[in-house]
């Protein structure tokens, strides 16, 4: 059925696609969700700060 180098082939195919699939699933479940929760909690200190400096500004 499969000659010996198309065996190697397939096994680094299947090696391959595997990787991509785990990595695809980390990305998704730990990385995108901590980058997005930690772009908005800096985006909320950003929009404090704004406020805070702008009460100082209207209070002298």
């Amino acid at each position: 059925m499969f000659e010996f180098d198309q065996y190697l082939g397939f096994l680094a195919f299947l090696t391959i696609l595997t990787i991509g699939f785990w990595l695809m699933i980390f990305l998704i479940t730990f990385v995108v969700p901590y980058w997005i929760g930690g772009s908005l909690i800096e985006r909320m200190k950003e929009i404090k700060e704004e406020k805070k400096a702008k009460r100082e500004a209207d209070s002298l």
